[in-house]
């Protein structure tokens, strides 16, 4: 049950990021709207007093010293998961090369097979590759 739950919750995580600029655009879209509803309730409210203005610094503070710590915080875990990436990249190459040099030690129809079937997978891991970028 759990395990469903995460994988659907995975699926429309994958469904989001496959509309990254429509994401975007609402984002902003509904950024706006605050700030405008904001600026709004702040004139209606009359807080243009200097009394209030005060205590309106220090959240503005709090909460601009917040939103920097979350984009910094963001940044450095995308940072690492492109590391990551990058890494299990050169790893897996790192493998297929071994695998294929390895392959060479078989009887000659076996290793001729071996490295066929090395190479198609290969072909397949680049297309994967080239087709995701494309979609994105």
């Amino acid at each position: 049950m759990a395990r469903e739950i995460r994988v659907k919750r995975l699926d429309v995580m994958q469904r989001l990021s496959d509309f990254s600029k429509i994401l975007f655009m609402v984002s902003c879209g509904v950024l706006w709207l605050s700030s405008k509803i904001g600026i709004s309730l702040h004139k209606w409210w009359g807080w243009h007093e200097q009394e209030k203005g005060e205590d309106f610094n220090v959240v503005l503070t709090a909460t601009l010293t917040l939103l920097g710590l979350i984009i910094g915080f963001s940044f450095s875990m995308a940072i690492g998961r492109y590391d990551q990436r990058k890494n299990y990249e050169a790893i897996e190459a790192n493998v297929i090369g071994t695998e294929y040099d390895r392959a060479g030690f078989l009887e000659f129809a076996d290793a001729e097979r071996t490295q066929d079937l090395l190479k198609k997978y290969l072909a397949q891991r680049v297309l994967f590759y080239t087709v995701r970028d494309l979609v994105s």
